[in-house]
């Protein structure tokens, strides 16, 4: 009970903060835990059996991401994967020191969609006894690995709510060759009758009558500055938060070649890796972030 009301309490604060020209909308900045290793692009070249024997990066880059929102002044939530907790439970608890939240990015990078409705229930319950064992917080929110909830898994959202999470962001209302769910709704929303459960979609902009992914990731990445600027401006202008986020290898230019990977993937994943920095400092300097448990508890009061 005490959380819930810290988080309405952040969530007030944040809708009356003002500029000049009027109040400021507080987007969503979010950071998925996981290593260089474990993207889904490189699950073809890469086995998981072979995780272990690899060299791990997350915990340099996750505290390096940690270092540049201290330097901004931010605060932003850090959806962990289960199986990085476990092998570095000192990155949990400085994440949570920091005063970030805390949520879930499942155990181990599974998709959704290759999961049974008992096996996505298993996944989520061990990953969040893992995480608040290490943090002693509260998880509350959940994020799809490879935002791998969409139209071939109904159930999902359903069995998030029975858990108790409060909300999900694990939808991109998008046609990608990896993910998406283009009928889904743009902004927040309730999947789940009768539940509080809200889901936060990553969030997309309207570009020549159609919509796109813009706001994170390897589109932030790998496009121009200005166009999730644009973005960004442009969710922001509907008077609704921006969601946000990318991966702490996403800072790391040195990180491993995987040569055997597709080639689609390679240019992806390591293109523009030393630009990712510096992009990023310019954004959390132009526009108002905060945690996505604030975020979605004021999104919570309109979503339908």
């Amino acid at each position: 009970m005490h959380r819930r009301c810290e988080i309405r309490q952040v969530a007030a604060m944040a809708a009356i903060r003002m500029q000049p020209d009027g109040p400021m909308v507080v987007n969503g900045l979010s950071v998925d835990i996981e290593d260089w290793f474990q993207v889904g692009a490189f699950e073809g070249a890469i086995g998981r059996d072979d995780w272990d024997k690899l060299t791990p990066r997350v915990e340099r880059n996750s505290d390096a991401v940690l270092n540049l929102f201290a330097r901004a002044g931010v605060k932003a939530t850090f959806f962990t994967l289960g199986w990085v907790a476990r092998r570095h439970p000192a990155l949990v608890r400085r994440i949570v020191d920091a005063g970030h939240e805390l949520a879930s990015h499942g155990w181990d990078h599974v998709r959704v969609f290759t999961m049974t409705p008992g096996e996505f229930r298993d996944d989520i319950r061990r990953t969040r006894t893992l995480l608040e064992d290490l943090s002693g917080q509260k998880v509350m929110g959940y994020r799809a690995p490879s935002f791998s909830i969409d139209k071939r898994t109904p159930w999902a959202h359903a069995i998030l709510a029975e858990e108790g999470y409060a909300y999900s962001s694990s939808v991109v209302p998008i046609a990608h060759d990896h993910y998406g769910w283009p009928e889904a709704p743009r902004f927040a929303y309730r999947p789940v009758e009768d539940s509080g459960l809200v889901e936060l979609p990553v969030s997309t902009a309207r570009l020549g009558g159609r919509i796109v992914a813009a706001v994170g990731g390897g589109f932030f990445r790998l496009l121009p500055y200005g166009f999730s600027l644009r973005a960004v401006r442009q969710v922001n202008a509907e008077r609704r938060p921006a969601i946000f986020y990318f991966h702490p290898w996403e800072m790391d230019p040195d990180q491993p070649r995987v040569a055997d990977a597709p080639l689609k993937s390679r240019i992806r994943h390591y293109s523009r890796l030393g630009a990712m920095k510096g992009k990023l400092e310019r954004l959390l300097g132009q526009f108002r972030w905060g945690r996505v448990d604030a975020v979605a508890a004021a999104e919570a009061a309109t979503a339908a």
